[in-house]
């Protein structure tokens, strides 16, 4: 009777708490961490992300269950006291983080356009392009902005599969017609 209560109204709480941190933030980062590695052709990137990500999930059930069991119903308390609240809020901006490094470091756009070509007095060549412009204002403008064209068009409810294949397109179509390049 009250045991079941307690956990039944536990339940959407400690999801709320829960699915933040392990969803968006840990799983994230050691998938990141395991793909950066995977990318230089290791086996160990995958094998990495599965034992770190289920260390920390199988250490957290079980430190959790132990806290749980010593605090009893004085647990309840805990977590009225806004802790949960503000960890979430920590583990989803460091998820975000993450998220943002990724972008700038996965992530390339180069646009040729050549806007200018000086010769020098020395005889060297100088060719100006888009992306040697854009990347003097500010490194990783485009795919930031492409990342925020994603998110705009996800709040739109457009279909991530669309969003994707869209991508395809442009990029296709923009390299044939030297739009972009490698």
């Amino acid at each position: 009777g009250a045991i079941n209560g307690i956990k039944v109204g536990l339940m959407g709480p400690l999801a709320g708490v829960g699915d933040p941190i392990f969803w968006g933030t840990v799983r994230p980062v050691f998938a990141a961490l395991g793909a950066g590695i995977a990318m230089s052709g290791s086996l160990l990137g995958p094998l990495l992300f599965f034992i770190l990500f289920n260390l920390v999930r199988l250490a957290t059930r079980y430190y959790g269950v132990a806290y749980g069991y010593r605090k009893g119903v004085d647990i309840v308390k805990d977590m009225g006291g806004g802790f949960l609240q503000k960890l979430t809020e920590g583990a989803s901006i460091l998820g975000l983080f993450v998220m943002g490094a990724l972008v700038n470091k996965w992530t390339h756009v180069n646009i040729p356009l050549v806007v200018s070509t000086i010769t020098g007095q020395d005889g060297q060549t100088r060719v100006t392009t888009v992306q040697t412009i854009l990347d003097q204002l500010m490194p990783g403008l485009v795919p930031l902005l492409l990342t925020f064209a994603c998110m705009w068009l996800l709040r739109k409810k457009v279909n991530p599969l669309w969003i994707i294949v869209g991508f395809f397109v442009i990029g296709i179509a923009g390299y044939s017609v030297g739009l972009l390049g490698q």
